[in-house]
């Protein structure tokens, strides 16, 4: 049975004021600010308005860029890329596919024996879900994506 993801109207009435700015207004949060920052638990990070599976533990690594960095999504047909021209740079912002989510960007400064990609992601645009309760919650065919790394 193949999960539907959709953008959530009960789901964006439940953000925080925090989650609507960055997912429904594009916003970035604090550097150094995230929730999820320096989270070293096994588990997938799922969009918070879709609960599309994003991004991995496994591929989660410290950039020191201030936000939680990632190599690759777990599932690339979840993730847009677009091109954002915003304060006066060129850069390729991230959005979910199905809940059309503002997630970040992707830089290609990243590790070089990881794909040499850094998405920079924003905490308030993720839900951390546990490799304990990925099953539970219909993630289950992700967990071989998962590694213990704590």
């Amino acid at each position: 049975m193949t999960k539907t993801y959709t953008k959530d109207p009960d789901a964006i009435a439940a953000l925080t004021p925090e989650q609507y700015r960055v997912t429904q207004q594009d916003a970035t949060e604090r550097p150094g600010t995230g929730e999820y920052l320096d989270n070293k638990e096994p588990g997938i990070y799922v969009d918070v308005v879709s609960g599309e599976p994003l991004f991995a533990s496994s591929d989660k690594y410290e950039s020191g860029c201030g936000w939680p960095s990632f190599t690759k999504p777990i599932e690339p047909a979840h993730i847009n890329e677009l091109t954002d021209r915003s304060l006066g740079m060129v850069r390729t912002e991230v959005r979910s596919t199905h809940g059309d989510s503002h997630l970040g960007h992707v830089f290609p400064d990243g590790p070089i024996d990881r794909g040499g990609l850094r998405y920079c992601i924003n905490s308030a645009s993720l839900r951390f879900v546990h490799r304990d309760d990925m099953e539970a919650e219909g993630y289950g065919d992700y967990l071989d994506q998962v590694e213990d790394i704590a």
